[in-house]
């Protein structure tokens, strides 16, 4: 049988590592997320309303807000079917 350092000293160095692996997939995925909060709330997207400012040009909007522009027109394309005066 090995000695008993070795041992402790081989499992301390495979924990060691896979703390580290777990380190690096936790500031992986917290760059991933600030990334697609930032992106989705920078004004950049040239907008789908109807208004013009002064400058001539689309007011530039964010992502959720171009989202939440497309499902209002969904629901108000349903509440047009739905209000019309055919059976």
């Amino acid at each position: 049988m090995p000695p008993l350092s070795r041992t402790v000293r081989r499992q301390s160095r495979r924990a060691l590592t896979r703390g580290q692996a777990m380190v690096e997939y936790s500031i992986i995925n917290w760059l991933l997320i600030v990334g697609l909060v930032l992106a989705s709330t920078v004004r950049v997207i040239p907008g789908p309303q109807v208004g013009i400012s002064e400058s001539g040009r689309l007011p530039n909007t964010n992502l959720i807000e171009v989202f939440l522009s497309a499902y209002q027109n969904y629901c108000d394309s349903y509440y047009y079917i739905l209000s019309l005066p055919f059976p």
